[in-house]
């Protein structure tokens, strides 16, 4: 094989990188095949520009386009850099695996805090870099070492008003109670809040919770598992088990309230009585391959004020910079978990212990409801 054709074979890979037909990782499996050695490969004309990408991991669905818009154009436009949306999913096991392959094809993930703060201290995630990441955007206190958070969410009670006349469900306690409010349930099945549900039901103070008493939990969730139809683990299941009538009542992330409510026509309704709020965060794979300044001037760029309000419209999101407040429109408020008026009737849920504790619990949850 000639060297002009080798030349001229990534100079058009290359270019289908830069048009986004071929990830720059393909591109670099391919020259190494070529050339037979990848650092040659990236000489080629073009090659340099394929360097500028990053791989954001979201949990997919509508995620993928709102992050896009909301970040991704955004990005590219200010930095020259592409951000590639993977909605496959970043739970720690995979997050784990990919760094201790060696090659990881991830940069950025969007991750509960206390998982990356969790995988951070055994060496799998890139420590924020504070000297680009503005602490003064966050709201205080939910700024991490490996985890820098980018919105709020909450895991709130969704029901179907039709099926209750005028009576509203008030908090935790309704929703374990099947006499008050028939039906059957649905819960989370990767157990985050439902812990604090069922002893928030159980008559636990919200100012008791922690830490959390995991045998009165379990107890109190493995006895009303009859009344439960479902156990979801993405938003479209929780929105489908309310909307086809399986469920009456189901415990939800209010990403989706907006989203469930319209799509029911208004049926569908929702209280923040009792939720259970969360940080979510981005964070850095350690040695991601799109380097570690180029991911940290992201999540620089996403503490944008305007870019969290496309995010919020697009996705329900509360803002984690509390700028992005004000933008908020008046009537869109009561979608808003972080709205002062929102956030008054919720708790938040504990990362401290989440980090130290996660692993364990959602193992013993995860027999109860398979049982």
């Amino acid at each position: 094989m000639s060297m002009e054709f080798e030349k001229e074979t990534l100079e058009i890979l290359s270019k289908k990188v830069d048009n986004g037909q071929l990830s720059r990782r393909r591109f670099t499996q391919i020259a190494a095949m070529l050339i037979g050695g990848a650092p040659l490969a990236l000489k080629a004309k073009g090659a340099w520009a394929a360097a500028n990408e990053l791989v954001f991991v979201n949990w997919g669905g509508d995620a993928m386009t709102a992050y896009d818009e909301a970040y991704g154009k955004p990005f590219l436009a200010e930095a020259g850099v592409t951000v590639k949306q993977d909605g496959s999913g970043p739970t720690e096991g995979a997050i784990a695996a990919q760094v201790e392959s060696g090659k990881p094809s991830w940069d950025i993930v969007d991750a509960d805090p206390f998982s990356a703060q969790a995988l951070g201290k055994k060496g799998l995630m890139e420590p924020i870099d504070y000297n680009i990441v503005d602490k003064g955007k966050f709201r205080p206190g939910f700024g991490w070492e490996y985890a820098a958070s980018t919105y709020f969410f909450s895991y709130i009670i969704a029901y179907d008003s039709s099926k209750f006349g005028d009576k509203v469900p008030t908090g935790m306690a309704d929703f374990f109670d099947v006499e008050k409010f028939p039906g059957k349930r649905s819960l989370y099945k990767w157990g985050a809040g439902m812990w604090e549900a069922a002893l928030l039901a159980d008559g636990v103070a919200p100012d008791k919770l922690y830490p959390l008493d995991l045998k009165r939990a379990h107890d109190k969730i493995a006895a009303f598992k009859d009344n439960v139809v479902s156990y979801w683990g993405g938003g479209a299941e929780s929105q489908s088990v309310l909307l086809n009538g399986e469920a009456s009542m189901a415990l939800i992330w209010s990403t989706r309230a907006g989203l469930i409510e319209k799509d029911s026509g208004g049926s569908i309704k929702f209280i923040w009585d009792q939720g259970l709020i969360s940080p979510g965060a981005m964070g850095v794979l350690k040695g991601n391959p799109g380097g570690k300044d180029n991911a940290m001037k992201f999540i620089a760029s996403a503490q944008d004020p305007k870019k969290q309000l496309v995010m919020f419209e697009k996705l329900g999101q509360g803002p984690a910079n509390p700028a992005a407040d004000a933008l908020v429109p008046a009537d869109q408020k009561h979608l808003n978990p972080v709205d002062p008026e929102n956030m008054s009737k919720q708790i938040a849920l504990d990362m401290a212990w989440y980090e130290t504790n996660y692993g364990p619990a959602l193992d013993e949850y995860t027999k109860i409801i398979a049982a």
